[in-house]
């Protein structure tokens, strides 16, 4: 299984309404950043090994893809954070972790 990148402020919606639907996991991810480049990785990792296929992963990175980004802390009411993995259930967030409380661990205990 393996991530979408969304880019814009429609796919955003789009991902968003979805969620409404079918649970949503999203990783804000800083393409400059150390720490993010470890949870990027260990969501990899989630994602390589036996993940819940009832979800769908998304990507957004944060410098690249900043109105995105700040459209999505504004709309959860959650403060931006990278890197940053929010859970998106019957259009709600329904948990979110930061910087080293993402892991692959972490995320097999909510999602799974």
């Amino acid at each position: 299984m393996k991530w979408r990148e969304i880019t814009t402020l429609e796919e955003w919606h789009e991902v968003f309404t979805e969620s409404k639907k079918r649970d949503q996991v999203i990783i804000k991810h800083s393409t400059t950043c150390s720490v993010s480049a470890n949870a990027l990785k260990e969501f990899d990792q989630y994602l390589d090994d036996a993940p819940n296929t009832n979800i769908d992963y998304i990507l957004v990175k944060v410098i690249e893809s900043r109105e995105v980004s700040n459209k999505i802390a504004e709309d959860l009411e959650l403060k931006h954070e990278s890197p940053q993995i929010i859970y998106l259930k019957e259009g709600a967030r329904y948990w979110n972790a930061s910087h080293w409380a993402i892991s692959k661990e972490h995320m097999k205990a909510v999602l799974d």
